[in-house]
């Protein structure tokens, strides 16, 4: 059974080669996961692809079996990790992991003990994201409001996406699975389906509300394939995919003088780092964003921190 290492491993063999009961336990995970948990199928992919790893280090011995997994077993698998390049983040993200299945093996009755209790790993590098500055997130809205100046249907397109992404803070994931119907004009808010199938309601300005308008008055019926109820549709008229929103955003953005290359991820941090230096508290940027916890939304304040601290850096007599 292959150890686990960062190098190119096939856990869909792996898996395969795992002995029937600890398949069967993966299958259940799985199902935990996407079911009962309701996490992405990215997310889902990446918990089972660690616990594979995991299993198939524990079962490389073909006369082992899950009791053999207790925390010397999860740090060495962790130290097989490291020692074939995994990062800190990565590392971090791992020991995560296969600490909720440990925690789920445990209380299904798997594992007598839970061993991912006692298991301490790295900590992640948090890095902090970029931002734009407010001016240059009003030059990348300029300069798309010239282009849809021009009637052109993608072009009305793709400046109703980069207003509603920035005027909201939504995910590429969310913003591609809005429908029409999920605008609320008379309210000026969106209805939006976020991690964990959680719904909430998001509000929007007016230049979004007028971009998006305007997109669906003269642009959309130009691309959208008959009875599409997606808000924003690809050339082809079916829903907008994320990579087309990624593409766009990046080239959007490389247009702004001196602004960081970012994608959709990027304008999320903009307006949560803008709604927080206008003034916004930490709870109603948490709502907002749709984040879980408050930690989530607390990064946002380290970026203002520094931010502040550049600024003072800069413009003070004595900063130096």
């Amino acid at each position: 059974m292959p150890t686990s290492s960062t190098q190119r491993v096939d856990l869909r063999r792996v898996r395969a080669e795992l002995p029937e009961a600890a398949g069967d336990l993966v299958g259940e995970y799985e199902r935990h996961l996407r079911l009962e948990r309701g996490l992405s199928e990215h997310t889902v992919r990446a918990y089972i692809g660690d616990v594979v790893s995991l299993l198939g280090f524990v079962y490389r011995d073909e006369s082992a079996d899950l009791s053999a997994l207790d925390v010397g077993v999860l740090r060495a698998w962790l130290a097989g990790q490291r020692s074939g390049g995994a990062s800190r983040t990565t590392l971090a993200r791992r020991a995560a992991a296969v600490r909720t299945f440990t925690t789920w093996a445990q209380r299904r009755g798997a594992l007598a003990a839970d061993p991912g209790a006692r298991l301490v790993a790295p900590r992640a590098h948090r890095k902090l994201p970029g931002v734009l500055r407010p001016e240059q997130a009003e030059e990348l809205m300029r300069a798309s409001a010239s282009g849809a100046a021009e009637r052109d249907p993608v072009a009305l397109r793709d400046h109703a996406v980069l207003e509603l992404l920035y005027a909201t803070g939504v995910r590429v994931s969310e913003l591609c699975g809005l429908d029409v119907e999920d605008v609320d004009f008379a309210r000026r808010m969106i209805r939006v389906l976020g991690k964990g199938d959680k719904e909430r309601m998001v509000p929007f300005g007016a230049p979004a509300d007028a971009a998006v308008r305007e997109w669906l008055d003269a642009g959309r019926a130009g691309l959208a394939a008959p009875g599409s109820t997606a808000l924003f549709v690809g050339i082809r008229g079916r829903r907008m995919d994320q990579r087309s929103v990624r593409r766009l955003v990046h080239e959007a953005v490389g247009s702004v003088p001196g602004a960081a290359d970012m994608g959709p991820h990027g304008l999320r941090h903009s307006a949560a780092t803008h709604l927080l230096e206008g003034g916004a508290d930490l709870r109603s940027v948490q709502e907002l964003l749709g984040h879980a916890t408050l930690a989530s939304t607390q990064l946002y304040t380290h970026v203002t921190v520094e931010r502040l601290k550049a600024i003072h850096d800069r413009a003070h007599p004595r900063a130096r």
